[in-house]
């Protein structure tokens, strides 16, 4: 993709962990933007340059925790594409590693959506997919897969733009041929059964997660979510899912194949980020409707998935780990490696 007009200048490099100057000794900390299970986020200002970064401080006081940070700054040295964020930078101390990362102004996708200035139609849904597509094919080309593809996870270049990223590479990766990968975390809402069932993962593993942001973004509703996390992992295990009259009336039928095509239980039956990307909905020239989508289910979807934030996904896998013979491991340890990509239907 050509650099696009007002998007800030592509910027990468390839990271060598620094172990001889500390982070505050090149950047100014700044305020905290939050935290996770691998430690906190601040905002950074570059002292030579004035440039604002992201500083994602990790916890390494185990050997484990150090090999994990580090596994993470090497998957993205090969993840230098426009659309996906970037590590510019990484110090090691003692007790903690910093990935200075591109700091990304423009907040969620779909909270930019719900704004009152911000345009919501099929056709500026397509721009958004394609996009999110793009980085995604790159990262598959790579051999790397993210796991953990949700609406958070799609952030805006600027609070002007229309511009994407897929950010968050903590769950990402690499896929070696003959070594199977099986996982067991990630939002239930946007897991692939073959998450859910604990059986090995592929690329396509990612585009059913892209399925479900596809439809959520469309019609404002979460195909398979369920009244609790139990129910949303039951109806994604069976794939039940349908498009509702009501939310879906007014959407092209090119779309809903789109959709239909990501869907797919069996995991070789998927598009591939590179088939998706060739899919007629993504490649037409004319706008099928410029009609305007209502915004009120996404804001209620968001209201969701605020107070829905706190633990409940993992008490749930824990749950299903222990009613299910195929689940026999706990959810923190249940890595292993994949072979790339399974065969077409």
């Amino acid at each position: 993709m050509s650099q696009p007009e007002g998007e800030e200048a592509f910027e990468y490099c390839d990271v060598t962990i620094n172990s001889q100057e500390k982070v505050l000794d090149v950047y100014t900390q700044l305020e905290k933007l939050g935290e996770g299970k691998f430690g906190m986020v601040y905002r950074l200002q570059e002292k030579a340059t004035g440039k604002i970064r992201a500083g994602k401080y990790f916890r390494t006081r185990t050997a484990k925790e150090r090999q994990a940070a580090q596994a993470e700054v090497e998957l993205m040295n090969l993840l230098h594409h426009p659309r996906l964020v970037q590590c510019l930078a990484a110090f090691q101390s003692p007790k903690e590693l910093v990935m200075v990362m591109e700091y990304i102004a423009g907040g969620e996708l779909f909270e930019r959506i719900v704004d009152d200035n911000f345009e919501h139609t099929e056709p500026s849904s397509i721009q958004y997919m394609r996009q999110i597509l793009e980085g995604l094919q790159y990262m598959h080309s790579q051999a790397i897969v993210h796991l953990d593809l949700k609406p958070e996870n799609i952030v805006c270049v600027s609070t002007s733009s229309h511009w994407l990223k897929i950010i968050d590479f903590g769950l990402a990766q690499k896929l070696v041929p003959g070594n199977p990968v099986k996982v067991l975390h990630g939002t239930p809402e946007f897991m692939a059964p073959e998450v859910v069932s604990f059986e090995p993962v592929g690329f396509t593993t990612d585009m059913w997660s892209i399925g479900v942001i596809c439809y959520i973004l469309l019609s404002g509703e979460s195909p398979f979510q369920g009244d609790n996390d139990m129910e949303t992992l039951s109806n994604i295990t069976a794939a039940r899912w349908e498009f509702e009259e009501e939310t879906f009336s007014e959407i092209s039928q090119q779309a809903k194949d789109f959709i239909s095509q990501l869907l797919q239980k069996d995991a070789r039956c998927r598009l591939s980020s590179k088939e998706a990307l060739l899919h007629p909905w993504l490649q037409q020239l004319v706008p099928s409707s410029t009609k305007v989508l209502s915004k009120e289910r996404i804001k209620q979807f968001l209201t969701r998935r605020k107070w829905q934030k706190t633990g409940k996904a993992l008490l749930a896998l824990n749950r299903l780990t222990l009613r299910s013979p195929n689940l026999d491991r706990k959810v923190s340890d249940t890595q292993d490696e994949e072979s790339d990509g399974p065969g077409k239907c």
